[in-house]
């Protein structure tokens, strides 16, 4: 059988597969509610084959949304939306992911096809903005609000906003939790130098910078059953001189793992414009590879892995455990029933072609 499609064990829960679809923002609630928009949305994927669902970046607090109209779980209001989302997920054999985020100083902006060149990507009152928050007073580019560095109690507020969006996670029939530190977002900003000039407990050394994620991760443990798997994603370089490296990735890993994550899931980038990213296909698998072979942690790999051969080589080469595919499943749902079809050869041995309610037979 390919490994694309071995079963993966993350404590107590057996994915069917290795993919997974990645988080992807849709920018399509209303005041962060779940519509029958995103049943559709996430259900065809789970139809279409893949192991793990996760749900965009669902925001912990109202002032943690990239646009107005991101998806959210700040209040028991919307649990109640999710719970039809991980219920049809888990109905199609899928297991159902959803990640916990918080947008930091790039919060309050309008969605990408709401911005024009010259035109602050910044959504200000009267039209829905509002305040940014971050490590320090450093917006991300020109475009971008400032943002009001975050107190130690504040801090202390958003640790508890993640803790308590898992126990509405939970509530909602999640299976595994993914906290969002990449992208330039509020954790990945504490970590990275570029983003950080705390002088307190929250900046400085390596160890300082991730303290946040760090309890973060603690706190969400808390509450997570034990045998329900965690997830963190992490920038796993900000491809910019001075800035967070792969090796601060591989530390910071090994600590979060003790901390209680179960796999890390290696993105890139996100801290600020000038970054220089060299792009291909699968231009960020080296990231996964090293974190999980010096991090000693299982990995996730994403970015332009689009051909069922090129997932299946970086598994069975051990450069990862699992993949998770974003613009390939929005252009092809049934992207695994498709990639089982064409690892299917005469020298692949035998492994499941056919997709029938939710079971590969």
């Amino acid at each position: 059988m390919a490994v694309l499609f071995e079963p993966l064990v993350l404590r107590g829960l057996s994915l069917r597969n290795r993919i997974g679809m990645s988080p992807m923002c849709m920018y399509s609630c209303d005041n962060g509610m779940a519509t029958d928009w995103h049943l559709a949305h996430y259900g065809s994927r789970a139809a279409g084959g893949a192991g793990l669902i996760l749900t965009e970046a669902t925001a912990v607090a109202p002032v943690g949304r990239i646009s107005p109209q991101d998806l959210g779980i700040w209040c028991d209001d919307q649990i109640a939306g999710l719970r039809r989302i991980a219920a049809l997920v888990r109905a199609q054999g899928a297991a159902a992911g959803i990640q916990l985020a918080h947008a930091g100083r790039k919060a309050s902006t309008r969605r990408p096809w709401e911005r024009e060149p010259g035109v602050p990507a910044l959504v200000l009152p009267p039209d829905g903005g509002w305040q940014p928050v971050g490590p320090s007073a450093l917006p991300y580019s020109a475009g971008y609000g400032q943002p009001a560095p975050l107190s130690q109690e504040q801090i202390g507020e958003v640790v508890a906003a993640f803790r308590a969006a898992a126990v509405r996670a939970h509530a909602a029939g999640f299976q595994i939790a993914e906290i969002h530190a990449a992208h330039g977002y509020l954790l990945h900003s504490f970590h990275s130098p570029l983003a950080n000039t705390r002088t307190d407990r929250y900046g400085g050394s390596l160890e300082n910078r991730i303290r946040i994620t760090r309890e973060v991760i603690r706190a969400v443990r808390e509450v997570w059953p034990a045998d329900m798997p965690l997830m963190v994603r992490i920038s796993a370089s900000d491809w910019v001189e001075g800035g967070w490296t792969i090796g601060d990735s591989v530390a910071a890993a090994r600590l979060f793992k003790a901390d209680g994550a179960d796999l890390i899931d290696c993105s890139s980038g996100g801290t600020v414009p000038e970054q220089q990213l060299t792009t291909g296909p699968g231009y960020q698998v080296p990231f996964a590879e090293a974190v999980r072979q010096e991090g000693e942690v299982p990995t996730a790999a994403v970015g332009m892995i689009t051909a069922a051969e090129q997932a299946e080589t970086y598994l069975r080469e051990g450069r990862c455990d699992m993949v998770l595919l974003g613009r390939e499943l929005l252009r092809d749902p049934y992207w695994p029933i498709h990639a089982a079809n064409a690892l299917s050869g005469p020298n692949s041995g035998p492994i499941p072609v056919q997709y029938e309610r939710g079971r590969y037979t």
